[in-house]
């Protein structure tokens, strides 16, 4: 069963971003063919809900990231290959008896592009499984998970459509490539293609751990559901420089997390940060950290950067309304999700905000199944909460004044309610009202 994950929480979190370099696909999406591309595409749109699923993947990676092993696959011969692939017309078989003495002179001189295309497939092939066996000597090693790919490997290896590339070499004649052209996109074409998706899937584990390692990325710790208990030391955000890392962890017995601090202060960011890792361990990836346990979840709706709908006549508290509305629906039928709301309430006034903070909150804090991180602006709701401390985790960004009476962040999470109100020093030392006045 899939991780629960929907479109607005994709677009909270920069999963698919464009351009995708200010994206977290594209932190890992340094795949060497289409076909790895399109499956990793797949994992991070479908994450994981089974935590064996998890660990599987999570131990095959580690498996990649323990060995150091770099994958000697070039890129231009799967380009090749799939080219070839994509055409299995009868009419474009190459037959051996067509050996003509125009189309030897059109060869040597290149007229004979589809001659071409299928030589320089046929020779990648070859290149492609001298490199297969000697990964598979590295990968005799690997996790119960990758086994089965493995010996389907060598067993494909051994078949007709590719036992002849142990000794082939890579000068091949016309009547050679004609016979091999018959084996591979004909015959062995269902061969060919499994033989394919299995690379295409090491790929990306190879890929993916090395980005890992290069990141400085850790493997997250799934942990039994019954302890329900989430640790993460050295949370970071993936696509920021130089971010500074915080720690959070909660318990079975409290699972809601009430963040305040002043604008700019790091919440929007340490919500992101939060979602990111939460979705990249249900992947069983690596994550942004020094270290993660976690135990898993249904699913995770975020509502960060939520747009009003003027075609729908939207105000953005009525969507903001509509969207809790629809979480809600999601924690009484599905249980045990992720939920981050920012600056929740913030479209309506500030009385309504406190009063519907509170009593979200409450309502939160009595659902031991789900994790709820909520951020606001309106400190006093966190004083109306102080009765349900033992449920809910009051933390926040500190914000310090400087000489010069300007703030200083530290971007590190703190415990407790701030207290900072610096929102009309902020507008001062901007000149608003100063520039503003008529001048005389």
């Amino acid at each position: 069963m899939a991780f629960i994950i929907d479109k607005q929480t994709l677009t909270d979190l920069k999963i698919f971003n464009k351009p995708q370099s200010d994206s977290i696909f594209g932190i890992f999406n340094k795949v060497r063919t289409r076909g790895s591309a399109r499956i990793l595409e797949d994992m991070f749109r479908y994450p994981l809900s089974e935590p064996v699923k998890i660990r599987e993947r999570i131990e095959i990676f580690r498996f990649f990231m323990d060995r150091k092993i770099e994958l000697g696959f070039n890129s231009e011969w799967f380009d090749a290959i799939e080219h070839y692939l994509s055409d299995t017309d009868e009419r474009a078989r190459l037959k051996a008896h067509n050996d003509t003495m125009r189309q030897r002179i059109n060869r040597l001189i290149g007229a004979d592009v589809s001659y071409a295309m299928i030589h320089k497939a046929v020779v990648s092939t070859v290149e492609l499984c001298r490199e297969v066996r000697v990964l598979m000597r590295t990968l005799e090693e690997a996790p119960a998970a990758l086994r089965h790919d493995v010996r389907t490997l060598g067993s494909l290896l051994d078949t007709e459509t590719f036992a002849w590339t142990t000794s082939e070499t890579t000068h091949l004649t016309y009547a050679k490539v004609a016979m091999y052209d018959d084996l591979l996109r004909y015959r062995g074409i269902d061969d060919f293609r499994r033989f394919l998706e299995i690379l295409y899937r090491i790929d990306v584990y190879g890929t993916v751990a090395k980005v890992g390692m290069d990141q400085g990325f850790v493997l997250p710790e799934v942990l039994p559901d019954e302890q329900d208990d989430l640790y993460i030391k050295g949370l970071r955000h993936p696509l920021l420089k130089n971010a500074v890392a915080n720690d959070v962890s909660m318990t079975k017995g409290q699972k809601v997390i009430f963040l305040t601090g002043a604008n700019m202060a790091g919440k929007s960011t340490f919500m992101k940060s939060f979602g990111t890792i939460i979705f990249l361990a249900h992947m069983g990836f690596p994550v942004p950290a020094e270290e993660m346990k976690f135990s898993v979840h249904a699913g995770m709706y975020t509502t960060i950067n939520l747009p009003d709908n003027m075609h729908m006549g939207f105000s953005h508290f009525y969507a903001e309304v509509r969207r809790l509305r629809k979480v809600a629906d999601q924690v009484n039928r599905v249980g045990r999700l992720v939920i981050i709301f920012d600056e929740l309430f913030r479209g309506t006034n500030v009385k309504d905000a406190h009063e519907a903070t509170v009593e979200v909150m409450r309502a939160f804090a009595e659902r031991n199944d789900c994790i709820f991180m909520i951020s606001t602006h309106i400190i006093e709701a966190g004083e109306d909460l102080r009765d349900h401390s033992e449920s809910i985790k009051f933390v926040y960004f500190p914000t310090i004044i400087g000489s010069d009476g300007r703030p200083k962040y530290t971007y590190r999470l703190t415990e407790g309610i701030t207290a900072d109100r610096h929102g009309m020093m902020i507008v001062n030392n901007e000149r608003i009202i100063e520039i503003l006045k008529p001048k005389v």
